[in-house]
């Protein structure tokens, strides 16, 4: 249980693990998400599902690299076995046939989009995806993604793929050729949804937006995940991670991202010094 069967890497710091986990494997839908711990001194952390196959008993997990936990995360091998592997949690994603659904996902949000795709177009919906990334060599999943839609449209920052730009410009151009949109559905930065959400609202386009990137504890205990969505307060892991995107206060979210940045910094550098006086002593002793 809870080993390590695979390991790939999808581009820089973007990792991909295929874990033995036969119960979650049997029991996800599309927008759950796992909390795993790598051993007993670990912090607990939230990665959306990213694929399930129940015949072989397996969860995909994608992450990017990005502080002490997932660093720490990605220098695991195959073999190697998590201390913890919870789930399937949080509110599956509804699915239902919209008719015509523009799926959305910037980054290390396509991985969350991609089985909430393949949902939406397994019941029915034409599935137009709309995928970005900085530059053409951090965009992943693309033929994922081709495969899971009906129709794929890619953006970059850089113009090195694709459209040049960001995914709203390419919904942007969707709304302005005249598409008929029944439900837009986003995942990836909070910055990047908000502007989904910017974009939608004047054409009263329904936005589901996937807040999993704030929460922590997983089950409503810690209050790190509190939300702001219409009037009232929310807590991503238990009454999400799915929201009405015109409804989510993101710049309070913003702000609340960044509360524990200096301490999340500290806790790297503290690894990377660790790591690195690792790798002196070793070198010592094969010298």
């Amino acid at each position: 249980m809870n080993e390590i069967l695979t390991k790939r890497v999808l581009a820089t710091g973007v990792k991909e693990f295929v874990v033995a986990s036969p119960v979650i494997a049997r029991k996800a839908l599309a927008g759950q998400f796992i909390v795993l711990r790598i051993d007993e001194y670990g912090e607990r952390i939230p990665l959306t599902i990213a694929e399930t196959d129940p015949g072989k008993g397996t969860v995909t997990i994608i992450f990017l690299e990005v502080g002490k936990t997932t660093k720490q995360l990605g220098a695991l091998k195959v073999g190697d076995k998590l201390m913890d592997f919870i789930g399937p949690l949080g509110k599956p994603t509804h699915i239902e046939n919209y008719g015509t659904v523009v799926a959305i996902g910037g980054g290390v949000g396509i991985p969350a989009v991609l089985p909430i795709a393949r949902a939406l177009k397994a019941n029915g919906n034409r599935v137009i995806g709309i995928t970005g990334a900085r530059r053409k060599d951090l965009l992943i999943l693309e033929d994922e993604m081709r495969g899971a839609c009906h129709e794929l449209l890619v953006t970059t920052d850089d113009g090195s793929y694709g459209m040049k730009g960001v995914v709203t410009d390419a919904l942007k151009k969707l709304i302005a050729d005249g598409t008929k949109i029944d439900l837009v559905v986003a995942v990836g930065p909070a910055i990047m949804m908000k502007f989904v959400a910017l974009t939608t609202k004047p054409h009263h386009l329904k936005t589901l937006v996937s807040l999993n990137s704030v929460m922590v504890d997983g089950t409503g205990m810690c209050g790190a995940c509190r939300v702001t969505v219409g009037s009232k307060t929310r807590f991503v892991c238990v009454d999400g991670p799915d929201f009405d995107g015109h409804e989510v206060n993101f710049d309070e979210l913003m702000v609340r991202q960044k509360m524990y940045l200096s301490q999340e910094k500290e806790s790297l550098a503290r690894y990377e010094e660790k790591c690195e006086a690792c790798r002196r002593e070793e070198a010592m002793t094969h010298a």
